[in-house]
């Protein structure tokens, strides 16, 4: 069941996304979100708070990449007041708060419920019982490979508490 979820959410994601991340193991993190098209939001808050070198590094890393989609959900203006300079250590505490150290596979904490340390410091809390969510956000692509570790794409912005 487990398999079959993250299938379909794959399929219901589309060729744009699913071609791009077909060759994103020979590429770091930044430059597989950068090649796929749906993470332009991301991308751009991770260079306005200097975290590119960083996610461009050897890791490995376990990024929970929201999606466009996800980032123009939140409230009007949120975006726009993150990526001001003044903000800039808000935006990095929140980014962080989307990656883990190593590289975990979904295939790793199948059927689990675990709190995960993330790297700004926060735990945050993943529900893989029926499929993956972590913080109320759904998992909805798993295990995207990079060079430097993995990305799972998410539905929604998660927030440290």
């Amino acid at each position: 069941m487990f398999r079959r979820t993250f299938l379909t959410a794959t399929a219901v994601l589309g060729l744009t996304a699913s071609s791009a991340f077909a060759m994103g193991h020979s590429k770091d993190i930044v430059d597989t979100a950068v090649e796929a098209g749906s993470f332009g939001t991301l991308v751009a808050a991770v260079q306005a708070a200097g975290l590119v070198e960083t996610l461009k590094g050897e890791g490995p890393f376990t990024v929970f990449a929201p999606t466009d989609e996800a980032f123009a959900a939140l409230p009007a203006g949120t975006v726009e007041s993150l990526l001001l300079p003044e903000n800039k250590d808000q935006l990095v505490a929140i980014l962080t708060y989307h990656v883990i150290p190593g590289k975990v596979m979904a295939a790793d904490i199948a059927g689990q419920t675990l709190a995960v340390e993330t790297v700004n410091g926060a735990a945050a809390s993943i529900n893989a019982t029926d499929g993956v969510m972590i913080d109320g956000a759904n998992v909805i692509q798993a295990d995207v490979e990079a060079s430097n570790g993995v990305i799972h794409v998410i539905d929604a912005v998660i927030l440290p508490q």
